[in-house]
């Protein structure tokens, strides 16, 4: 969150800075990890709808005003951890402005670029499979899964949108960018993931080919 202080410039103006050490912050950062390490064990099983904060406190290791004063309330935790998880870390850095999609515009060609995305979602989903699928289920009864589901939808939809631009420069691409945002929206649906390598047992290796080859022939 950005401050700005409204000030008459002819007046000079001290302000108190806090400090505050490395060591508190190192213990903030240990302290929100083991609360949405909670989150995630306890939302998947027994579920979002099933678990109080209390029960995420216990789990955590901390008191209960320690989750409140961290992330101000259930809903908050839960739209926290669907986006650590899905990014893997807990940096405010933009999905766009992320090591793979550099490397992603690096590369010539149309299954180059699907190929480096495809490890990429691969490796979300070993992480948050579980936790998205929780949430999917979670949304068909609860208002903030819900909405919060229905915002990370949006959202991923929009980062296809951006990846169908990328992969337009390629000059393979021979449907519209919407389409082909649709495309690829559908096929890196994290309910695939869980079908083909949860389910059926397929290999990361296996569900990076499908994925190649399937958006490859629906793109061109």
């Amino acid at each position: 969150m950005k401050l700005y202080l409204i000030v008459d410039y002819a007046a000079p103006v001290a302000v108190n800075r806090r400090y505050v050490s490395p060591r508190r912050q190192e213990q903030a950062r240990l302290t929100r990890q083991a609360i949405l390490e909670a989150a995630a064990k306890l939302f998947v099983d027994p579920g979002y709808a099933a678990t109080p904060l209390t029960a995420i406190a216990a789990e955590a290791g901390v008191a209960i005003q320690t989750v409140y004063a961290v992330f101000g309330n259930k809903r908050q935790l839960l739209s926290d951890l669907v986006d650590v998880t899905l990014a893997g870390d807990d940096e405010r850095v933009a999905m766009q402005n992320r090591s793979f999609v550099t490397d992603i515009r690096g590369l010539t060609g149309l299954r180059p670029r699907l190929a480096r995305f495809a490890r990429h979602l691969a490796e979300v989903h070993a992480r948050q499979a579980r936790v998205m699928l929780a949430l999917a289920g979670a949304a068909t009864a609860d208002a903030d899964a819900s909405a919060i589901w229905r915002k990370n939808l949006e959202e991923r939809r929009h980062g296809m949108l951006m990846f169908a631009a990328d992969l337009a420069e390629t000059g393979e691409v021979r449907i519209d960018q919407e389409q082909a945002a649709d495309v690829l929206w559908l096929a890196q649906d994290v309910r695939n993931y869980d079908w083909l390598v949860l389910q059926r047992g397929w290999s990361t290796e296996q569900f990076e080919r499908w994925f190649v080859e399937s958006v490859a022939a629906a793109l061109t």
